[in-house]
């Protein structure tokens, strides 16, 4: 049942990244940031009044229960965790393309295994290193690709930004690891979004509003509200396929950077991106990593 839920997050997870790709061209990132955690926070709204106002979702898998503060000091520094994250990867996102921006963000898993390694002294197998190596050698790959379209790796700071996101999300995923072992679900999600738009509205008036008449405007465009539907979607397949007791957090994360499939194919058909085929070879080292990770994970 979990793996059907984490399936479906990398489905959504990959739309979600074609709906930001699209919002972010020639558009203001700040804003554009700002209307998605506003957009994330009113669909989760409805759920968290209905269950602290009424007994209509008693029991069901939308109840969002109240919690101690103790707990949102928690969500608070995981929603500052996956903000960071955000910030990085939408400037990232914008001024590099889908189809180097998805394999470098694919990489994720592996640093939530060296962290697994670290923090929780786990311990990996030949299969789990042969899928570190793989994941080295995919980012060595990459920069190769990058370069063939004028991006360095070591000079061009849209990569580190992208870098710099996917170690934030990978942090995130590891203290994942530990609230959805110990948390509700629905709680997490909801109050994960509600903090973050409170940590945007400041950092939308302390720096972009300033000075908007002088940067990118912000154009308003449709698939902006999207990059808040397929987040939430991807998001609450992701957070309930880990409430399930056999779950793995690991196995789960695997299977939601599969989502780099879906931004790679609309990146060549919808942004009619270049270089295809030497990124779909870096891709193919990627998913084979990913796919060493997953059968050492299960052994």
């Amino acid at each position: 049942m979990w793996l059907g839920f984490a399936l479906t997050s990398a489905l959504f997870l990959g739309l979600y990244d074609v709906a930001k790709k699209q919002s972010l061209k020639e558009n203001a990132v700040i804003p554009v940031l700002w209307l998605h955690t506003l957009f994330c926070s009113l669909i989760m709204l409805p759920f968290t009044l209905l269950s602290a106002k009424t007994g209509t979702l008693d029991g069901s898998i939308f109840y969002v229960p109240i919690g101690d503060a103790h707990l949102h000091r928690f969500i608070f520094l995981k929603a500052a965790i996956v903000l960071s994250s955000w910030v990085f990867g939408y400037f990232g996102m914008k001024h590099l393309p889908i189809t180097l921006f998805g394999p470098i963000n694919a990489t994720r898993p592996i640093i939530v295994l060296l962290g697994g390694l670290l923090i929780f002294g786990e311990r990996l197998n030949l299969y789990q290193w042969i899928g570190v190596i793989l994941a080295v050698i995919s980012f060595y790959m990459l920069s190769l690709s990058g370069k063939k379209e004028g991006i360095s790796f070591t000079h061009n700071k849209w990569v580190f930004c992208v870098i710099m996101a996917t170690l934030l999300g990978a942090v995130s995923a590891l203290f994942d690891k530990y609230l959805l072992q110990n948390y509700n679900n629905m709680f997490v999600q909801a109050w994960s979004n509600f903090y973050q738009l409170a940590l945007m509205t400041v950092i939308l008036f302390a720096m972009w509003w300033p000075t908007r008449k002088k940067t990118t405007p912000l154009q308003w465009r449709w698939s902006i509200i999207l990059i808040s539907v397929f987040l939430t979607m991807a998001d609450y397949a992701y957070f309930y396929s880990l409430t399930f007791s056999d779950s793995l957090i690991s196995i789960v994360s695997m299977i939601r950077r599969s989502s780099v499939i879906v931004s790679f194919l609309c990146g060549a058909m919808i942004f009619r991106e270049k270089n295809l085929k030497s990124k779909a070879v870096d891709l193919l080292v990627v998913l084979l990593g990913l796919a060493f990770l997953l059968i050492g994970s299960l052994r």
